[in-house]
């Protein structure tokens, strides 16, 4: 990150950066395979520095305006711009993005609604190290490839700014360790943006959970079942990098759409905790066949080799007992899904599409239409507001995830999901290669909260 331009950088900063680089290095091992090759069980304990980890919910000094600076302004970066242009209390100070255009463009969307413009970072991939070091930030919120989520998460809490990060917030288990150590250390959120949380029908089934409507949830289903081919092997967007990772890494890549809400329902970190993990993939055979068909002759598409399985499952134990099945289908043809099955002692919550059964009060061994108990049920964030999320990306839920972060930052609350979430549910990414690669053996996942899961008090129906 030498430019001409650059003022003299001091010593310490430098440093920082080539920590920054460093880590980020082990993120491309990691991505060429080598996270497989070593049980990953020596990161299950933290790092020998680190003490137990706080007794109640950090929860930072309330803002009356939360000044944020945004990296990472393609697809979902900008559509988190303009929900954030629409929330009170929010200043949009800086927008960084490898890619000048795109840059231009949000700082543009700033002026047209009527906000001041924000400084352009652009000058390659590392400048978002000088946007941390230079601008006067509440949080730094990133949307980028996954291998820069953790670079950009540390350069944030380093310089005494919050993190957040799309999904996964890592993908090695000494990467989700890094995380909750800066978290600590420094005393910030680190927070994964899980949008599904926020979903209307899964916020719905919380809400049935917490009131008891379906008993004691004893096992829950989740996935991340997408026909991404067309948009792997797109000369634009993520067919620049997501691809890329299907060359060497074999596992469930993508699993915390569809085990977040299910996560909240079950209470991880809040009563309980995943406490290990099997997991197995089947042939990879569906890239190969797309790029035959959409690609001529002597393409290089053609020729490319893939490690990971068309369909990958796993299977999840907590500590209390209950069973967590977590599907990942990207490569095949197929309508989207994320399955989100929630089955406890006195009924079942079933999507796609959305049905359900309640003992007592369904009519006997048959299923309901979901949508038949939504006035009854419907969270109170989607009753205060839908209206105001209307239009906003996927169904209204990427609103109501920006929306709550901005309401916690400014009311100085414990985030809906915190660093210890993060780290818990981006684990299976590296758990679920290891055990793919090893005969589908049992590997134990890491407590990441140090025993504090056992008095960490369950996520509340939250409000407006």
């Amino acid at each position: 990150m030498s430019h001409k331009a650059d003022p003299p950088t001091p010593a310490s900063n430098l440093d920082r950066r080539e920590l920054l680089k460093a880590g980020a290095a082990g993120l491309g091992a990691a991505m060429l395979g080598v996270a497989a090759s070593a049980r990953p069980g020596a990161a299950s304990t933290p790092p020998s520095n680190m003490s137990q980890a706080p007794a109640q919910p950090f929860a930072a000094p309330p803002m009356d305006v939360v000044r944020i600076g945004f990296v990472g302004v393609g697809g979902m970066g900008s559509a988190h711009w303009r929900n954030l242009l629409r929330i009170e209390g929010v200043k949009l100070k800086a927008v960084c993005d490898i890619v000048p255009e795109k840059v231009e463009r949000m700082q543009e969307l700033a002026v047209e609604a009527g906000k001041p413009k924000p400084k352009g970072y652009d000058r390659g991939e590392w400048d978002f190290v000088r946007m941390c070091e230079e601008e006067e930030l509440d949080l730094v919120y990133n949307a980028t490839p996954w291998e820069w989520h953790v670079p950009i998460c540390v350069a944030a809490m380093e310089n005494d700014k919050h993190a957040a990060t799309e999904v996964p917030a890592a993908y090695t288990i000494e990467d989700c360790w890094r995380l909750v150590e800066n978290a600590e250390k420094y005393e910030k959120h680190c927070i994964m943006m899980e949008n599904v949380n926020y979903g209307r029908w899964e916020s719905m089934v919380l809400n049935m959970v917490r009131q008891g409507v379906f008993g004691e949830i004893l096992h829950g289903e989740g996935g991340y079942l997408h026909d991404l081919r067309e948009i792997k092997f797109s000369s634009e967007g993520e067919g620049l990098w997501r691809r890329n990772h299907a060359w060497t890494r074999n596992g469930n890549l993508y699993p915390t759409h569809g085990l977040g809400p299910i996560a909240q329902c079950l209470n991880i970190n809040r009563g309980d905790r995943f406490e290990y993990l099997v997991s197995m993939s089947g042939p990879s055979r569906g890239l190969q066949q797309y790029a035959k068909e959409h690609f001529p002759e002597g393409a290089p598409q053609r020729y490319e080799k893939f490690a990971l399985g068309d369909v990958n499952v796993s299977l999840i134990k907590t500590t209390n007992g209950k069973t967590i099945y977590v599907d990942h289908d990207t490569n095949l043809p197929r309508p989207y899904s994320r399955i989100h099955l929630i089955q406890g002692t006195k009924g079942i919550f079933s999507g796609y599409p959305n049905r359900l059964y309640i003992e007592g009060r369904s009519p006997a061994h048959s299923w309901e239409e979901a949508q038949d108990y939504y006035e009854e049920f419907q969270h109170p964030l989607w009753k205060t507001m839908e209206e105001r999320a209307a239009g906003a990306g996927h169904g209204g839920m990427d609103f109501m995830e920006d929306y709550r972060l901005i309401q916690c930052l400014r009311e100085g609350k414990p985030t809906d999901m915190n660093v210890y979430d993060a780290a818990a549910l981006s684990a299976v990414c590296g758990l679920s290669e290891w055990s793919v690669a090893h005969r589908s053996e049992p590997i134990e996942f890491p407590d990441f909260t140090r025993g504090r899961w056992k008095t960490n008090p369950p996520l509340g129906i939250v409000e407006a």
